[in-house]
């Protein structure tokens, strides 16, 4: 096949950076380009358009290239479920859950490979560029037998790779040494090193790139400088440190709380607000107090009566009861702001778990064996959604309904889907709110509704509307020139085409 693969010294090191710039680089040079991870661990995941679930990244990279996400890309996803191992999703739907070991003792060699293979040979009918990302490092001596993400994928696709390490942590140069020396007769491919998240003056770092290229043989392919100026949605577990600061004036922004929860799914869900240019982002812990912010959203889960449980126990349910300013659960967070929560077949926790939400909505949720996985269209049934349509997916374990009396306030769905049913629950303000709807927020219509009510709330003039999707291709762009400005094009596309 022609293309490259980015395998990184240790997860995070920036692979799916790497491999964003490159789709856009190629797509830019007019090749039609498909992103491949054969699997992925993480519970952000990306619906495709018939209904599929893939790893957020590789939607994210498909974007970047200018073609459609599909399930192929990333043939398996792996999404943690509290402690009892993973759900494996096949081809974008739920195959079964299984411990860690049942996977990499059957799974990985039998049905894996089938479907790494399957995926590649896919991609090579229909594109003529490819772009692999590994995951973690691809010297896990003690896995590499049973490994189907890493060098076993550059060998069944035939092509070079690039290996990335994060200087930013320290211990570089060790941690390239150390991984070219455990790949054995792999390190062939090896045809280049990236180092990422640099700070401070490149010119001084020559020595260290002229040392590492004697001592190993191999190329240095770039140095990429920390970039604070690109923002790019984030992949797993790893990333979710995000938090985001407005040039505002003090007091002029909205302060706006994500609540991190142990188990929290799709939380690029929150990472459009740092578009807004007045918005303020944070994570929002247990001994964290609530008084500072404006706003705080219960973010989705992996495992809704797990997380609430964890929010009873260590006091953060109850500041939240209390807590008077705007409330907005998406997914599991929607349900966890319900009254109640029932669990007859143990699908989300045990069987026969009944527990009490946070009272916030007057919903009560009964988790389903089937999964709803899908696209979805919306238009407003609430009073203030009156007019709006908006767009995003469900991927939720169960279904909320509105009991039959309210908490004393007027509370009606947010949304009427394309296929009738009624979806959310809100106040007649707002200010407490849920929907099953997975980027709610990023519809500009319905985010700026929502902020604009929280500003004039606190006193700020309304703001217009901003073009996120504007802002997401300049981003893409943006990375792809700073990718051409310190990466060596030219020699990559040489061992692409493998005249090196």
């Amino acid at each position: 096949m022609q293309g490259i693969m980015i395998q990184g010294c240790s997860s995070d090191a920036g692979k799916s950076y790497i491999a964003t710039a490159l789709c856009r680089i190629l797509a830019d040079m007019g090749y039609k380009v498909s992103p491949f991870k054969s699997q992925n661990m993480a519970n952000n995941s990306y619906v495709t358009w018939d209904g599929g679930e893939i790893g957020r990244a590789q939607g994210v990279q498909a974007e970047a290239a200018g073609v459609r996400p599909e399930t192929y890309m990333n043939p398996i996803l792996l999404k943690p479920r509290q402690e009892s191992g993973s759900e494996v999703v096949l081809f974008g739907r739920v195959l079964r859950s299984m411990p860690g070991r049942e996977y990499h003792a059957s799974f990985t060699l039998n049905e894996g490979l089938q479907a790494l293979r399957k995926g590649l040979q896919i991609i090579e009918q229909q594109y003529n560029m490819i772009v692999i990302e590994g995951a973690g490092s691809p010297a896990e001596v003690n896995l590499n037998a049973r490994e189907i993400v890493n060098m076993r994928v550059a060998r069944e696709a035939d092509v070079p790779v690039l290996l990335v390490v994060d200087i930013n942590r320290g211990g570089s140069f060790a941690s390239i040494v150390g991984t070219l020396e455990l790949l054995g007769e792999d390190r062939r491919r090896v045809k280049g090193l990236i180092f990422n998240q640099f700070r401070g003056d490149l010119a001084l770092f020559e020595d260290g790139v002229r040392w590492i290229e004697e001592y190993t043989g191999v190329k240095v392919v770039g140095v990429m400088p920390y970039l604070d100026d690109v923002n790019i949605e984030g992949e797993d577990s790893l990333s979710i440190n995000f938090q985001h600061i407005s040039a505002a004036p003090a007091g002029q922004a909205v302060e706006l709380g994500i609540v991190r929860l142990p188990y929290i799914s799709n939380h690029t869900d929150m990472e459009i607000f740092q578009y807004e240019p007045d918005v303020n982002v944070r994570f929002v812990d247990e001994n964290q107090s609530l008084a500072g912010f404006d706003a705080i959203i219960l973010p989705g889960t992996k495992s809704t009566i797990a997380d609430l449980r964890h929010l009873e126990q260590n006091g953060l349910a109850d500041r939240l009861r209390a807590y008077p300013g705007y409330i907005f659960g998406i997914c599991g967070g929607y349900q966890i702001m319900g009254r109640e929560l029932i669990d007859e077949d143990g699908v989300d926790f045990a069987p026969g778990s009944r527990q009490q939400g946070l009272g916030l909505l007057p919903v009560i949720t009964s988790f389903q064996s089937e999964k709803a996985v899908c696209q979805q269209q919306a238009k407003g049934c609430h009073p203030l959604l009156a007019g709006l349509t908006a767009s995003g997916y469900e991927i939720h374990l169960g279904g909320s309904l509105i009991a039959g009396e309210d908490l004393g306030e007027a509370v009606q769905p947010m949304w009427e889907l394309a296929d009738g049913r009624l979806d959310g629950a809100a106040t007649a303000d707002l200010r407490r709110a849920g929907s099953y709807l997975h980027n709610v927020f990023h519809n500009d219509n319905f985010r700026t509704l929502w902020l604009n009510e929280i500003r004039r709330a606190k006193g700020l003039a309304a703001r217009p509307q901003v073009d996120t999707q504007a802002q997401k291709n300049a981003q893409y762009a943006r990375l792809a020139d700073y990718a051409r400005q310190y990466l060596d094009i030219d020699y990559i596309m040489s061992i692409i085409k493998k005249e090196v």
